[in-house]
């Protein structure tokens, strides 16, 4: 059978198990973080950076926009993003800012690839 409607036709609230996830249920600061980090890879360019940095140490500006084959400023641009939302670092080493992938970044990152097949 097709469903057409997504709400029950009647109220049938199994309130052991209801009552039980709603108390263990996420904290509004741990969504908001959770939902912040999952929108930083929301974007095509974001999510192309962060698997790159994944894939290796460490990278400069320099090499992530010339893997991407985008501009350097809109790579710096999404990279802020990503280091905002806790998923990469920096630092400087002389004129260059090198980035990396932090762990959470990495384990967010092996969800999201999951079962997805991986063309090159």
């Amino acid at each position: 059978m097709l469903v057409t409607d997504d709400r029950c036709d009647l109220l049938c609230l199994d309130l052991p198990k209801a009552e039980a996830l709603r108390s263990a249920r996420l904290s509004p600061d741990a969504a908001v973080a959770m939902s912040e980090r999952a929108q930083a890879l929301g974007d095509s360019t974001r999510l192309t950076l962060a698997a790159a940095l994944a894939d290796t140490d460490e990278l400069c500006v320099c090499d992530l926009a010339w893997v991407s084959e985008r501009a350097e400023n809109l790579v710096s641009h999404h990279l802020r993003l990503l280091r905002a939302a806790g998923l990469v670092q920096s630092r400087r080493e002389g004129k260059m800012v090198m980035y990396r992938v932090t762990e959470p970044g990495r384990r967010l990152l092996e969800v999201i690839r999951g079962d997805v097949e991986i063309v090159r």
